[in-house]
């Protein structure tokens, strides 16, 4: 690998004037904000296309359904004044470099994993007399505390156990801060032979601590330390120090049950792990749910989130998962198959020593292993569901949508003949009325005759003939109600359409979409019996009118009347 020459600029968008010196190789970009923080990390098979193909992104005004991160990209992009590169050999070295780094470095627009903290590391110092302690990490991932070599991760119970248990007092490590002048309690009870007084040498102390990191980088030293824990008691015993024989054996014992957890967990490697992968396409965030199985038992649930900023995807997330684990199975189900899932394979391989396979669970095929997986999408399903107003879960099952209606447009008209005639659109935002999408008409075609119905197909067609509007999954912010991003949402294209009438109405507005070429779900509200005329069914929908979904359509209905009616009142006294 090779760290080539910083690209340093004020802008990303000078950064790519300077294109000549960004490498075609395979590698990683570290990109800076002005105060030479890193924000991102990511990793490209051709680094030089890949920051063209952000410049490219930065430089548009439209979306697409491809595009969910987009706004939270450019916000990223815009905060850029420097990039790094590291090249590597292949895209395989890439992933591992990209996985260290992020881990080191833990830049804001990166997934982070949430609870890293179940798998924590030993420390050895690098003191006179060494000592035995966790080691803990700071908000940039750096180790606290004194220098040392760093081992694990181990499981948190197993890391308690090993630097404040048994293993510490078999090699008298001291757990003193800084050397005492007298011994403390720890040299009378025989757990530490007092460096502090000179009991022990300095030589003969540092023969245990190399003891102790045998036992921590090879996995058979903790057989042979038993081995020849098992020689030293038969001594003893021969001596008739039955005391000490009894504590020798005693301590084998607990360190085969150390043993013992440690062959427990390996089996994870032989056993199966199902990863469940969902979008919400509204906030762009991809929700993972995973189930763990060890000899046929669900033994372990854990559930995560990122979102869709630069290169995060499916592939990220699980190299970042694995390579924070002590193991990684040999088979991993996936609903979905990851991008670059053979680099992926190969990558895992790599870091784990033994072959990974990535096995995508077939749908067709009815089996334990669809059923488990059946059983995580329709966890995560509920995970998403618990994001949104109850009414809007409510209302897309009722009307059998294909997503969450998280933006509803109401249209009404209203009028007094044909001298003051108006329309208006109404946007509620997961249930709520969102006032910066309210937009108003005044009605052109007006004629002789009052005639609703050209009047509806008229506001519709206006309203979304501007080439002003978005997919809305593309573009829709975490949080959106509460979000200082909600002037983006009146450029979103609605998820449904609620027309103020019946039948004749609702006919109108599907002729005005398919004129400016969209297809969204679209009803219709009859005031008369609270009845929903939908497209494609003869006979309209009834619900109960206690139904929370009717409750919604109904406050959209008298909200759209009101908004309508007020202009209307305007219009006429100005006149």
């Amino acid at each position: 690998m090779k760290l080539i020459e910083k690209i340093v600029t004020m802008s990303f968008f000078n950064i790519y004037k300077n294109e000549r010196q960004i490498p075609s190789n395979s590698g990683i970009y570290l990109m800076k904000e002005k105060t030479g923080k890193i924000i991102y990390i990511g990793k490209a098979k051709n680094l030089k296309n890949r920051i063209k193909s952000y410049y490219n992104l930065s430089h548009r005004n439209t979306y697409n359904n491809n595009d969910r991160n987009f706004e939270k990209t450019r916000r990223m992009i815009n905060k850029v004044c420097e990039i790094e590169f590291v090249l590597t050999d292949n895209e395989i070295e890439a992933f591992l470099l990209e996985s260290n780094l992020i881990k080191r470095y833990r830049p804001i627009f990166n997934i982070e994993l949430k609870d890293q903290q179940r798998y924590t590391y030993l420390k050895i110092t690098d003191e006179r007399f060494p000592r035995l302690v966790v080691a803990r990490r700071n908000r940039n991932g750096d180790f606290q505390g004194p220098k040392g070599d760093i081992y694990g991760p181990f499981v948190y119970g197993s890391s308690r156990f090993l630097s404040l248990g048994i293993i510490r007092k078999i090699f008298k490590i001291r757990i003193c801060d800084k050397l005492p002048k007298t011994p403390c309690l720890e040299y009378f009870i025989n757990n530490c032979d007092a460096p502090c007084i000179a009991k022990i040498s300095e030589q003969k102390y540092y023969e245990n601590i190399n003891k102790l990191k045998e036992i921590f980088s090879e996995r058979s030293s903790l057989e042979n330390l038993i081995l020849n824990l098992k020689i030293e008691m038969d001594v003893e015993s021969k001596k008739q120090n039955y005391e000490r024989a009894k504590e020798i054996r005693d301590t084998i014992k607990t360190i085969e049950n150390l043993l013992i957890k440690q062959k427990m967990d390996s089996k994870y490697q032989t056993n199966e792990e199902y990863i469940g992968i969902k979008t919400d396409t509204l906030t762009g965030k991809d929700h993972i749910l995973i189930f763990k199985r060890l000899n046929g038992v669900i033994s372990d649930r854990r559930k995560y989130e990122y979102e869709h900023i630069g290169d995060n995807n499916f592939s990220t997330f699980l190299f970042q998962y694995y390579s924070s684990l002590p193991q990684i199975p040999e088979e991993i189900y996936v609903n979905e198959n990851p991008p670059s899932k053979t680099n992926l394979e190969l990558a895992l391989t790599k870091l784990s020593n033994h072959n990974v396979k990535i096995i995508k669970v077939s749908t067709s095929t009815k089996n334990e292993k669809k059923d488990l997986m059946d059983l995580i999408l329709r966890n995560l399903s509920n995970q998403i569901e618990r994001e949104y107003n109850p009414a809007v879960i409510e209302l897309k099952n009722i009307l059998k949508l294909k997503e969450f209606p998280f933006i509803i447009d109401c249209f009404d008209v209203s009028n007094f003949g044909i001298t003051y005639a108006v329309g208006a659109c109404v946007r509620f935002v997961n249930g709520y009325p969102y006032k910066n999408g309210y937009k108003r008409f005044k009605i052109r075609t007006l004629k002789s005759k009052q005639d609703d119905y050209s009047m509806i197909k008229e506001i519709v067609s206006r309203k979304y003939s501007s080439n002003n509007f978005t997919e809305t999954e593309t573009t829709l912010p975490n949080n959106t109600i509460n979000s200082a991003e909600n002037n983006k949402l009146e450029n979103c294209l609605p998820n449904l359409i609620v027309i103020d009438g019946g039948k004749g109405q609702l006919s109108s507005a599907e002729i005005a979409l398919k004129n400016v070429g969209l297809n969204i779900p679209i009803i219709s509200l009859a005031k008369e019996n609270e009845e929903i005329y939908t497209i494609g069914l003869s006979e309209p929908m009834q619900i109960s009118k206690k139904n929370i979904a009717l409750h919604l359509l109904q406050t959209l209905r008298d909200e759209s009347h009101r908004f309508g009616l007020a202009y209307n009142l305007k219009l006429r006294e100005i006149r």
